[in-house]
């Protein structure tokens, strides 16, 4: 009878010794999603509240809910669509004993050490009196909460309260749909305060925080993550005083589908005002001006009985869609408004996968805020778990879109997940299996953790190489069953009855090493290469099956090394779980072409044994670690950096968040006549040297130019000092001084944005 395997994910896993052996990569804690909007528009900053003493009681014992009615007419009557309760907090499972013994040359993971063990102290007299430890008035976890709201969206801040001090902050700035915003698409003064203001928080207490100093140039934003801190703050109060309902202050909602804002002002106890207002399909606010007919009439019938009724309020005639989008937008924002706001979820990203077979598995990534879902992405993998995209079936592409909708127009996912979406005809299965994703995409939000390391059910894993692909059965985080499968030089898998003697052999053996040791198991003599795979394909599973979110983003995501004035070199990093399942090289010319054979002959020779050695090393870390190619050096540290840097993109919680990487980067004008080389430092762009091309993208000469190119390489490359933001470096526009100069300037222009572009994080 085939051996069951404990499985236990945490730093002493199977996965902790493997990841030295096969670099497969550890499970990662941190998780996030985040927010961002334009310093442009004024705002008052609210002072925190006084911190409640920890001795303090208040004379009745807190009641107000989410819910609560205001006390001032017109009092809402509102109740938020129902909220999943945590699942009440399991007792955990007495840990199952590992079978696998640990590989002899196994490095423990490094978070791994065990404490040092404890020794009396000799002085210690046993007279001497206990000291009293002071209990916190705030309740240890991670609180999200925003400041006040204004046209561009609204600072927020992800807390992490440990012992009544910050712990880990992740700052946010949202767009208008509340959802957070690369640095670099907000204005240029708050680039630089994103590290400044963590670094100036971390460690701080609730009055620590509040003293803290505003970033010069940001002072707006910096005051808005202030407020959102105390507000954070204020969530994870052990005992809230009994008139604390709402922070006082506007508050903004968006509906899961992005058709209204609701703008909610509060004075502590009560709703005093709604606004409505419609968004693009971007996102973005409709201009006032450019409502239409029905758009006025709606917002003019809305608003009163938002204002009246909450969410209580009756579909307006004829706006019954509308109605319920503007209900859930004033949800929304009744929530970020809350104090003791209810959700049992952590607001961010998370991702995760339905139920695998032979053929592949669906993958959802989702953002939630205040337990609802407001971005989702569906996905369809192959057998080799790589994206299909439109190479899928074609009704399970056709049904990615009106799925979506479903997801995000159902809203409140989970709390009325016995009502689960509906599947789309024609892709039923597919239509399960992101229904399925998504459930366990919300379970890994919750904040009071079921008990289990891993879901129930049949999970894939492929070795990044995609030798070996595994069917894994895990039922109580045990793994109950294993089909391990083959893949030919051709990168299809092979068919039991097409196997050889030889390979169902190997197969076999495969199967009841992983079934008897896991991760540990021996390597079949002669088939170490294969065993290897075997192996990684079955910490693949087990990642896949965790109920922990890990550090990256999975996807493909491209980067660039340091440009020089001969061109660069590009990175096509393909990531699963962390670890490089398909990475591309490419050196590409100042016309961002990629030069192939054309290149210089070391190059050439050097990508294809640069691309082998980075997916043997597997990981970030291993990357860096590879040996620069004789004569190609240059080249071979500058696709390490462009690798690093697609882990950069590819991270959920950044590690530092800035606009752009440091280095020097390229970018072209659509007719590919103009490059721009624009050199980034502390993570702004301070210098620019512009190239004229001729039509074979080669560099022409200084006397080969006309006036007016050298008139706008002169402004491009003299404006600036190289030592702060460059001119052009934030919002560039044409200019010039006669019509051939803008239209030189213009295509300048396009060169800049493409090199931020490229050098963006």
């Amino acid at each position: 009878m085939k051996k069951l395997i404990t499985l236990t994910v945490s730093a002493a896993l199977l996965l902790a010794p493997f990841a030295y052996t096969i670099n497969a990569p550890s499970l990662h804690l941190k998780v996030d999603a985040v927010s961002a909007a334009s310093e442009e528009a004024p705002a008052a900053t609210a002072k925190p509240a006084a911190t409640p003493k920890a001795t303090a009681k208040p004379t009745a014992k807190p009641t107000p809910k989410a819910t609560a009615k205001p006390a001032a007419t017109p009092k809402p009557t509102a109740k938020p669509a129902a909220t999943a309760k945590p699942a009440a907090t399991a007792k955990p499972a007495a840990t199952p004993k590992a079978t696998a013994k640990p590989s002899a040359t196994a490095k423990p993971a490094a978070t791994a050490k065990p404490a040092a063990t404890a020794k009396p102290a000799a002085t210690a007299k046993p007279t001497a009196k206990p000291v009293t430890v002071k209990e916190s008035v705030y309740k240890d976890g991670v609180y999200v909460a925003y400041g006040n709201a204004y046209s561009k969206g609204t600072e927020g801040a992800k807390v992490t309260i440990k012992d009544g001090k910050i712990a880990d902050i992740e700052l946010m700035r949202t767009s208008p749909k509340l959802i957070d915003r690369n640095a670099r698409d907000n204005y240029s003064g708050v680039w630089k305060a994103y590290g400044l203001m963590k670094d100036r928080l971390l460690g701080k207490t609730r009055e620590g925080a509040a003293a803290v100093d505003a970033v010069s140039g940001a002072t707006r934003t910096s005051d808005g993550w202030k407020l959102s801190v105390d507000r954070a703050f204020q969530r994870a109060q052990a005992e809230k005083p009994a008139d604390a309902v709402y922070f006082a202050g506007d508050h903004m909602g968006v509906d899961p589908q992005g058709k209204y804002a609701v703008f909610n002002s509060y004075d502590g106890t009560s709703l005093t005002a709604v606004k409505v207002y419609p968004l693009t399909a971007n996102g973005d606010f409709v201009d006032e001006k450019t409502y239409t007919a029905e758009q006025t009439a709606f917002i003019a019938a809305i608003t009163p009985a938002l204002l009246a009724h909450g969410t209580e309020a009756l579909p307006v005639t004829g706006y019954e869609l509308e109605t319920k989008a503007a209900i859930n937008a004033f949800w929304d924002a009744e929530q970020n408004a809350s104090i003791n706001n209810t959700s049992a979820y952590i607001d961010g990203f998370y991702s995760s996968y339905g139920t695998a077979r032979s053929v592949g598995v669906e993958r959802a990534d989702i953002i939630i805020r205040n337990g609802k879902l407001v971005d989702v992405k569906l996905y369809r993998l192959g057998n080799n778990l790589l994206d299909r995209g439109a190479t899928a079936y074609a009704e399970v592409v056709k049904a990615n879109a009106p799925m979506t909708a479903k997801l995000l127009a159902n809203g409140s996912y989970i709390a009325n997940y016995e009502e689960k979406v509906d599947g789309i005809s024609g892709a039923t299965e597919s239509s399960h299996g992101w229904n399925q994703a998504v459930e366990r995409a919300y379970e890994k939000a919750l904040k009071v953790k079921p008990a289990g390391l891993y879901f129930d059910g049949k999970f894939m894993g492929v070795d990044n190489q995609s030798k070996v692909m595994l069917l894994v059965d895990i039922a109580a985080d045990q793994v109950t069953g294993i089909k391990l499968s083959l893949f030919g030089e051709d990168g299809k898998l092979i068919a039991d009855d097409k196997l050889t003697a030889e390979q169902k052999t190997l197969v076999e053996q495969l199967t009841q090493g992983l079934l008897a040791q896991g991760v540990q198991a021996a390597d079949v003599a002669g088939q170490e290469a294969v065993s290897a795979a075997a192996k990684a394909a079955l910490a693949d599973a087990l990642t896949n099956a965790s109920k922990v979110q890990g550090a990256y983003k999975d996807g493909t995501f491209t980067a660039f090394g340091d440009a020089y004035d001969k061109g660069t070199n590009r990175a096509d990093v393909t990531l699963r779980n962390g670890k490089i399942v398909k990475v591309e090289l490419f050196r590409v010319g100042m016309d961002m072409v990629d030069r192939g054979k054309l290149a210089y002959a070391e190059v050439v020779k050097a990508i294809p044994q640069l691309t082998a050695s980075f997916m043997a090393a597997g990981t970030r870390e291993g990357v860096q670690q590879v040996d620069a190619v004789s004569g190609a050096t240059s080249s071979s540290e500058a696709l390490k950096a462009a690798v690093d840097r697609a882990y950069g993109k590819a991270e959920i919680t950044e590690t530092d968040k800035n606009a752009y990487f440091d280095g020097i980067f390229i970018g072209v004008s659509t007719d590919k006549s103009v490059n721009v080389m624009v050199n980034v430092k502390y993570g702004e762009p301070v210098n620019m040297v512009v190239y004229y091309l001729d039509r074979e993208g080669k560099v022409k000469t200084y006397s080969q130019l006309t006036a007016a190119e050298k008139a706008v390489k002169t402004e491009l490359e003299t404006t600036s000092s190289g030592y702060g933001l460059h001119k052009y470096g934030y919002k560039p526009a044409a200019f010039g001084n006669n019509a051939d100069e803008k239209a030189i300037s213009a295509k300048a222009v396009e060169a800049i944005k493409a090199a931020l572009e490229s050098a963006g994080k």
